[in-house]
């Protein structure tokens, strides 16, 4: 029997994490205080949370999105970037995650005057600080947005600070009339710079959206992938009989996809958790993991987005550790960290869970 306390324990890999979507709410009251920002709907962290989860759970990603006025309102100091990023590290400690991949875009944090490398550089010293405090291993990802004509920019800023923890480019934002082509000349120079790619993609849009990202962008992971269900081929009684080119190749080349159970729910990517692809991607061997995305807007946390796979798809503890495994591989750090978190972390830690668990039957 799988319970929250055990998927709490084992060791877990979450990289599709939002800084600016994953703030506590008691945090987003302090430091709306501490800059006189009048705007937030209450100063009550329970009604915060709910009203945040409310207005999220609309089933549309524009809707969704409309969350992040306010917590990018609140994230413009020095240290407001360091509050957030030290406690993303402490929740990720708190949930059993061992690796972190979390991403922003600074561009949309330099309303009080701070510079894009200025703030990219605070966020890395509170993460780094929870590091040291709470032995979670991360990296951050930059991202262009797709309404904004700044991604080379975000992109050049990813590069630039490569050494320091930055470990990936990312586009994000509303995906419908903003297609990833339109953003080559920073996905271009990515390539050229040997860096890493991931895009939000077949979220809000279909799976032309997915093909995209990876024939013309040349994305080493997708974000979400949802829609990629309109390449399956699907009988009368509504068995998978067959995968169109694009999954095919998906599949084959062995492309991580990042799901998103819960907030793909709350966006309106699926219309209710037992219609979403997951189930028949684990099945067919995708390389799928799961991710929070916004922890704030979706109420959520690992620990639960694996809860909810066990209920609604049945999986067990020997598919909780493959599908961490599938993350682990698709981190965007180095090959000796990979190899180190996985024999040094996970497959010890699953181990003693294990063990644990043949001890008190």
């Amino acid at each position: 029997m799988i319970t929250e306390d055990i998927i709490r324990q084992v060791p877990k890999v979450q990289l599709h994490d939002h800084l600016d979507g994953g703030l506590r709410p008691q945090t987003v009251i302090d430091l709306a205080k501490d800059i006189n920002y009048k705007e937030l709907p209450t100063t009550d962290p329970d009604e915060l949370s709910e009203w945040f989860h409310h207005g999220a759970n609309k089933g549309s990603l524009v809707e969704y999105l409309e969350g992040f006025v306010h917590t990018c309102a609140v994230m413009q100091t020095r240290d407001a970037l360091e509050r957030v990023a030290y406690e993303v590290m402490e929740d990720m400690y708190h949930d059993g995650v061992c690796y972190i991949e979390t991403r922003f875009c600074p561009h949309l944090l330099t309303d009080r005057g701070l510079y894009s490398e200025e703030i990219v550089g605070y966020v890395l010293e509170g993460l780094e600080r929870g590091k040291k405090d709470f032995g979670v291993n991360y990296g951050l990802i930059i991202c262009g947005m797709r309404n904004m004509r700044r991604s080379l920019e975000m992109a050049e800023l990813a590069v630039n600070f490569r050494k320091q923890g930055v470990v990936g480019f990312d586009l994000a934002g509303e995906e419908g009339g903003y297609p990833p082509k339109e953003h080559l000349d920073a996905f271009q120079f990515i390539k050229r710079e040997n860096f890493n790619i991931t895009i939000h993609a077949g979220e809000a849009f279909g799976k032309q959206s997915i093909w995209q990202a990876i024939q013309y962008c040349g994305t080493h992971r997708i974000g979400h992938a949802t829609r990629l269900i309109e390449d399956f081929g699907y009988d009368k009684k509504g068995n998978l009989v067959s995968l169109g080119p694009l999954s095919q190749y998906i599949l084959d080349k062995r492309i991580p996809l990042e799901i998103c159970l819960l907030s793909n729910v709350h966006t309106g990517a699926v219309d209710k958790l037992e219609n979403h692809p997951f189930g028949d991607l684990l099945r067919l061997g995708f390389r799928v993991f799961l991710n929070t995305d916004d922890r704030l807007m979706s109420d959520t946390t690992l620990t639960k987005e694996y809860m909810t796979a066990v209920d609604v798809f049945g999986i067990d503890l020997r598919k909780i550790e493959r599908l961490t495994m599938n993350a682990i591989k698709s981190a965007f750090c180095t090959y000796k960290e990979r190899v180190r978190i996985i024999f040094d972390v996970i497959k010890p830690g699953f181990k003693k869970v294990r063990e644990e668990i043949a001890a008190s039957n």
